[in-house]
């Protein structure tokens, strides 16, 4: 079974940085790929980013996050990585990791994630 295991969350100041790991503790699929959702209280659950672990196919990302957010992967570690950039109040959220079996654009919807992760609050203070 693949278990996902988040850290790197943290209180940070507005405009600050934080990077958040997942690390996957096997895969056992082709093409899967590893996607970032984060959950604020009160909210549903929202698409961050995802990255698939072979190459030839560049990340997704919510527009709500392009060009603060970057996804990366350690193949030989088997971790991905969101770095968050330039972090505002309104990102505050559990951010939770999850692995698919399928790569596409259909990524964007947490019901094509087969395993999640237990999360890591990020918390950015004004």
């Amino acid at each position: 079974q693949v278990q996902l295991v988040e850290s790197g969350g943290g209180l940070v100041q507005a405009g600050g940085s934080l990077r958040l790991s997942c690390a996957v503790s096997e895969r056992t699929f082709d093409s899967s790929a590893v996607g970032w959702f984060r959950q604020a209280p009160g909210m549903e659950r929202e698409f961050v980013a995802a990255i698939k672990w072979r190459d030839g196919d560049s990340p997704y990302y919510a527009d709500s996050i392009k060009g603060r957010f970057t996804i990366s992967r350690d193949n030989v570690k088997h971790t991905v990585y969101l770095r968050l950039n330039n972090l505002k109040p309104e990102d505050t959220a559990v951010y939770s990791c999850a692995a698919a079996g399928q790569w596409g654009p259909f990524l964007s919807s947490d019901n094509e994630y087969t395993y999640w992760g237990q999360g890591t609050q990020v918390t950015v203070s004004s």
